[in-house]
């Protein structure tokens, strides 16, 4: 009998990438294609859009390679996950009314500014758990509804980017509610469109297609889209939508868990059972999002992360370009370092921005340097600020929460460095779960994909069935060290103190 497979495609804004995933929860193969919005042909220089046409020549051309490497497996689903906020009005013939306007397109700044007299920022954040960000989803409606009406008149619906991949895989009209719920147009305590944020946009509920929860069958792979991909013609297009959703299933947390996608930036997230959107959460920037499963929501904080040490390797460690693991070298330099990097403090600027797109600051303070300062002194610095960092971060989000949170469940390409992980427990003072499976959002769509394809009966079975190795990592006799620095040196947001003052 051949081995069976659920096809992934994860469609980052960087790149588009698609992957086999067996029902142990195996990555059996993957090919890439980089990705890239384009300049709007229709706008001035600098405004940006995705082009459709490119976008599904790079889904085909990474398809049809990853099959070249699997023989004999049977694909059984697909499903497609990607970036949120960007999505495009749709004609009923399925063509788009307006291309679909890129996260990074400035066009609706001058929008994102004048938030403030629009609505009240607090009373936004309550109803849809948003801060004012300029590409959100809202904005871009708002704007065409300004600048060029006949678009949403002329369309049928509009669809987030997800449903535009499986609108092209399938033919169906969908939304999901992840993909939804980056819209800043949901209310987010209802799981459900808000009447009142989309009437800012001359928009009603109706204007939006079927809404399809995570794992439900949107329509079956059309004989054009197989010819095209190289996958078998009829297999089910199941539902899953934002990346960051999808992350938190594959990372197979338990109660009581902070989960952190670690990459160029940081994510940590909850999947927390209350809507809570409370006064230190809008504050410090806290986003809150629709979990991927009913009765759950995703409160999360972005931070810099490797985007630093990948500045510290270009910086400090060129002569180690070209190697095939850098940064197993600077692991090794900076294990020569004892903890405190020999009084080299790099430390975090945690003060959010003021003003209706607050916006966290990448800037940050060395000190401690020295004559005798060696770049393994800044490297485990900076994975020590990292962590103190961390630590200002969890306090924001428990304190903005009311979470307990009891240990962190650290995926993606940020888990794999030993170090790391080992001084993120010592400095939180919190367990740090790693997983066998690093690709966490694909093995979360993979879940999604499986139970649609009625190889599950339900997620927490899928979860079971791909479950692979974990380790614990616990703080060590060097925790105790970190804490002096900290206090020193990161002060406690405002915020913050204030809310354990009054609590």
């Amino acid at each position: 009998m051949a081995e069976k497979c659920a096809v992934v495609f994860d469609c980052g804004s960087t790149n588009i990438t698609v992957i086999a995933v067996s029902t142990e929860g195996r990555i059996l193969a993957s090919a890439s294609r980089p990705n890239d919005f384009a300049p709007d042909p229709a706008g001035p220089e600098g405004w940006l859009a995705w082009s459709m046409d490119a976008l599904w020549q790079r889904i085909c051309g990474a398809c049809n390679e990853m099959l070249c490497h699997i023989p004999g497996v049977e694909p059984i689903a697909a499903t497609v996950t990607t970036w949120g906020a960007d999505g495009a009005p749709v004609r009923a013939d399925g063509s788009l009314a307006y291309p679909a306007i890129a996260w990074a397109c400035p066009r609706t700044e001058d929008l994102a500014a004048r938030w403030p007299s629009v609505m009240d920022l607090w009373e936004t954040y309550r109803e849809t758990g948003y801060q004012i960000i300029p590409f959100n989803t809202l904005l871009k409606m708002m704007w065409l509804r300004e600048n060029a009406p006949a678009a949403l008149d002329d369309a049928a619906c509009w669809m987030m980017m997800p449903g535009l991949f499986s609108h092209m895989l399938c033919g169906e009209m969908s939304i999901d509610p992840t993909a939804a719920g980056t819209t800043m147009a949901v209310d987010m305590s209802a799981r459900a469109w808000s009447p009142k944020m989309l009437a800012l946009a001359g928009l009603t509920p109706e204007f939006f297609p079927r809404w399809v929860e995570p794992g439900g069958v949107i329509g079956q792979l059309s004989a054009s889209a197989a010819k095209d991909t190289g996958l078998p013609a009829g297999i089910p297009v199941v539902a899953c939508g934002h990346d960051t959703q999808f992350a938190a299933i594959g990372a197979c947390a338990r109660p009581g868990e902070a989960i952190l996608s670690s990459g160029t930036w940081d994510i940590l997230m909850l999947r927390d059972p209350n809507y809570n959107p409370t006064r230190l959460g809008f504050d410090e920037g806290v986003l809150i999002e629709l979990d991927s499963q009913p009765g759950l929501w995703n409160p999360q904080f972005l931070m810099m992360a490797s985007g630093v040490l990948e500045w510290l390797r270009d910086l400090a460690f060129a002569d180690l370009a070209g190697r095939p693991d850098p940064y197993a070298i600077m692991v090794a330099e900076a294990e020569k370092v004892g903890p405190g990097s020999g009084g080299v403090m790099v430390v975090p600027s945690f003060v959010p921005s003021t003003g209706p797109t607050k916006k966290h600051s990448t800037r940050g303070t060395v000190l401690g340097l020295e004559l005798a300062t060696t770049r393994g002194h800044l490297y485990r610095a900076t994975l020590e600020g990292l962590g103190y960092q961390l630590k200002q971060a969890l306090g924001i989000l428990g304190g903005a929460t009311g979470y307990d949170i009891r240990a962190l469940r650290v995926v993606g390409g940020g888990s794999k460095n030993p170090l790391w992980n080992r001084l993120r427990a010592d400095i939180t003072g919190l367990p740090v779960v790693t997983i066998a499976q690093k690709e966490a959002t694909v093995l979360g769509a993979a879940i999604f994909a499986l139970v649609g394809a009625g190889e599950f009966a339900s997620v927490d079975e899928a979860q079971d069935a791909v479950r692979g190795g974990e380790e614990m990592i616990y703080p060590g006799p060097d925790a105790s060290l970190y804490e002096e620095p900290y206090q020193r040196y990161c002060q406690v947001p405002p915020a913050l103190e204030d809310y354990y003052r009054s609590a």
